[in-house]
């Protein structure tokens, strides 16, 4: 039985990771040898979409980098954009959107996983998998 991922549990989660955070884990340490750059720009964005990026910078500066900026994007920004025109460096969007930046000429290269999603869908009884959904009106 799967149990549904809601705000709640997620902001949770993520609570326990910080905590854990505290306990005075020994610092990471890098594989290889030294970055060519030490610097990156993270978007910094008001939705939870994107709070992985923030949970990771202890991961980054793990890994060697020195400076992390965060580029405020706004409520209403397009964020794969910003990475595009080369204001930022990363960033998570929807791989859709990241591929329109890629056809109208900006320079994003995607890693993987580039969002999680923040979908839950909500049908009858008769719906149990998107395949269900083929020949139905979705509203959204």
């Amino acid at each position: 039985m799967s149990t549904a991922q809601t705000r709640r549990r997620f902001l949770t989660a993520l609570s326990l990771a910080g905590a854990a955070s505290l306990l005075g884990a020994p610092p990471l340490q890098s594989a290889e040898g030294r970055l060519e750059t030490t610097t990156v720009r993270l978007v910094r964005f008001p939705g939870i979409c994107i709070a992985p990026q923030y949970v990771a910078e202890e991961f980054l500066r793990g890994e060697g980098f020195t400076e992390i900026r965060y580029v405020d994007a706004g409520a209403a920004a397009d964020l794969s954009v910003l990475v595009g025109r080369g204001d930022a460096d990363f960033t998570l969007d929807f791989a859709a959107k990241a591929i329109q930046v890629i056809g109208n000429g900006g320079a994003v290269t995607l890693l993987g996983g580039v969002h999680v999603g923040c979908w839950e869908l909500l049908a009858n009884d008769e719906i149990h998998s998107v395949a269900d959904l083929k020949g139905r009106r979705v509203g959204m």
